[in-house]
């Protein structure tokens, strides 16, 4: 991660990108990003054209938090075993598995219902498929970290996010294409035979090494001294109370441990980093069907050419942090991504135009793909590998919950003050996250307590 790391050569960057466990990342992300439009803009988009109001549009932002406090479970898919799938596939590809099936039979459930006369029915299934996917998003990024060695992790995180993008154009575009020509029933049904594709994934690769629970657990200095004092007690009750101190507590004390009172800065910057895309991200799909543009424009040019961009952008930040490190990155991500905000509230006052709509994706998603691959490669080199699916998630989780829940109120900003001052308001959301950056990138005790 430090800047002071040898440069490797292009050639050598680019040769990163042919390893399996780096391939393998791009199926598994495009089993991660598919499901993520389907509860957000995507619904939006299904719920706006059935006459839903817009305020009620922006609440069903609020589904995403799933995603934002799945920390919550984490230990629980870090540890505990399932029966029979983690015999037969492993801790992490069964729970993979797991997920998977679960956000198909949310998208089914979704599919057979109209919203206008059953909108909370169609919430609580977009609850099951975020459940589902912040669940398999938890055991995909315990496996990246796991699968391979710290070099490879910012070329996994770079295939991980066109994999993403990929998921993205399939229920952005593709499910508006669906939608247009056929319904949009067959166009959430059509999502859920995808999920066909991260489950085949899990079939064929093989599951990480890692230590048994037990042997994990005989290590942790917080389980040993437990198990001391506490020989008297019955046996489940130790085995019981040892799991929970080993998958809950010692990942935290380790991260504070490691970074000190800084570990607090560090969770701050994390919360800010993506704040100002987030917050207005509910609103993005809105507003380009109150200006006019037909479905088949939006999914053109927002899905298809705008995902492409983000593609770029992941690639473009993999092989930049391949050959210059991750910290002097952070602050040019974290400024991209506040100020492209600033073309949605001018596209917002110029109005059915397609050139500054090309121009306003273009600018967004380039940003936000470069950013992302650099922010998810920073935050694999703080997860410690005895910790990764609790830690990662604890950072992930971070990195989206306040952003989400002020997505929530979008609508009634909308309503009230109008797009333009909504995104011109998120825009300013994401000065913090600048000023945090430049802390980080010159810290050198939180480059020496990462990893490498």
């Amino acid at each position: 991660m430090a800047p002071l790391s040898p440069r490797r050569s292009w050639k050598s960057a680019l040769a990163v990108y042919l390893r399996a466990p780096v391939i393998t990342m791009l199926f598994l992300g495009f089993s991660a990003g598919l499901p993520f439009l389907l509860v957000f803009s995507t619904l939006s988009a299904w719920l706006r054209s059935d006459g839903v109001e817009v305020a009620a549009i922006g609440f069903f932002a609020w589904i995403g938090m799933l995603y934002s406090i799945k920390f919550f479970w984490a230990p629980v898919v870090d540890r505990l075993a399932l029966p029979l799938l983690t015999r037969l596939l492993g801790q992490r590809r069964g729970w993979m598995l797991l997920a998977q099936l679960t956000i198909a039979l949310g998208l089914v459930g979704m599919a057979g219902l109209d919203p206008v006369g059953h909108l909370a029915l169609v919430a609580a299934f977009a609850l099951l498929v975020a459940f589902g996917s912040a669940t398999q998003d938890i055991a995909v990024d315990a496996y990246r970290i796991e699968s391979a060695s710290d070099d490879l992790q910012a070329a996994m995180s770079s295939t991980y996010i066109i994999g993403y993008r990929c998921g993205l154009i399939a229920a952005g575009a593709g499910a508006l294409y669906v939608a247009a020509h056929v319904s949009w029933q067959a166009a959430y049904l059509s999502m859920a035979a995808l999920m066909a594709v991260g489950m085949l994934t899990v079939l064929v690769r093989p599951e990480p090494a890692r230590a048994a629970l037990s042997i994990q657990l005989v290590h942790e200095p917080s389980v040993r001294a437990y198990l001391r004092k506490s020989r008297g007690q019955p046996k489940w009750l130790r085995r019981l109370t040892a799991w929970a101190i080993g998958a809950v507590v010692c990942p935290f004390l380790d991260f504070f441990r490691r970074f000190g009172v800084k570990a607090l800065g560090l969770l701050l910057f994390i919360a800010v980093f993506r704040i100002s895309d987030l917050a207005m991200g509910s609103m993005a799909n809105p507003l380009y069907i109150d200006l006019g543009f037909s479905l088949e424009t939006i999914a053109t040019v927002t899905n298809i050419f705008g995902i492409a961009m983000s593609i770029a952008g992941g690639v473009l930040g993999g092989l930049l942090v391949a050959r210059y490190g991750i910290g002097p990155l952070l602050i040019g991500g974290a400024a991209l991504v506040m100020v492209t905000n600033l073309l949605f509230a001018a596209l917002s006052l110029i109005g059915n135009a397609v050139p500054m709509l090309v121009v306003t994706i273009i600018g967004d998603n380039l940003a936000n793909g470069l950013a992302s691959a650099v922010f998810i490669a920073f935050l694999s080199s703080l997860t410690s590998k005895a910790y990764t699916a609790t830690q990662y998630a604890l950072f992930s989780s971070l990195m989206t919950l306040p952003g989400k829940f002020l997505s929530g109120f979008g609508g009634l900003v909308v309503g009230a003050q109008g797009y333009a001052t909504f995104f011109v308001v998120a825009t300013l959301l994401g000065l913090p996250a600048v000023l945090l950056a430049v802390w980080v990138t010159r810290d050198r005790d939180i480059l020496g307590a990462a990893k490498h």
